[in-house]
């Protein structure tokens, strides 16, 4: 049975959306190894549409010189959840439909290792209020936008976590990694 592991870029604040305010803080080599650690495991890759339609043209040509995460990426089997037909073509992907908390229960049964997700806010929290969720690894910004979409939401209901383990960055980014408390 495989476990599901999320990874989200979130501030202060908790605002996650779009991250093009990490940027100002680089990517500290250290986070790409906490990273391939997570993805190194997984099997497959479980998105929600948005993001899925963020990622697939960012990532579908892109080349192992260009990153070294693009054959994860490009190779990896994924399946997006949304209720809308995908617009954006990318191997080894399927479309799963309207979220079904069940259908997701029957995909964990069925592989093997992690399954992981990036961003996918909209599926996490909704991951997060069944309990499918076995790792949450929020990489902390030391900055407070004041606006934008917030990872937790309102009206989510209490979700009860356990720190397992935590990394501060050279660039002032923490990384904190949950479990189902």
């Amino acid at each position: 049975m495989a476990t599901i592991a999320v990874h989200e870029f979130i501030t202060l604040d908790g605002v996650f959306g779009e991250p093009t305010w990490t940027f100002e803080y680089g990517f500290d080599p250290k986070m790409g190894e906490t990273l391939a650690a997570i993805t190194g495991q997984s099997s497959t890759i479980l998105l929600g549409r948005k993001t899925y339609e963020m990622f697939a043209p960012s990532w579908r040509d892109r080349t192992v010189e260009q990153d070294p995460g693009a054959p994860f990426f490009n190779e990896t089997e994924k399946f997006v959840v949304g209720g809308q037909p995908l617009g954006e073509e990318w191997a080894n992907t399927t479309a799963l439909g309207a979220y079904d908390p069940a259908l997701i229960r029957r995909l964990k049964q069925e592989r093997d290792g992690v399954i992981y997700i990036s961003g996918s806010g909209q599926l996490v929290r909704a991951l997060l209020a069944e309990g499918l969720v076995d790792e949450l690894h929020l990489f902390i910004y030391p900055v407070a936008l004041g606006e934008g979409e917030r990872f937790w939401g309102e009206g989510s209901g209490p979700i009860r976590l356990a720190l397992k383990a935590q990394d501060v960055y050279d660039n002032g980014v923490v990384h904190q990694a949950f479990s189902p408390a």
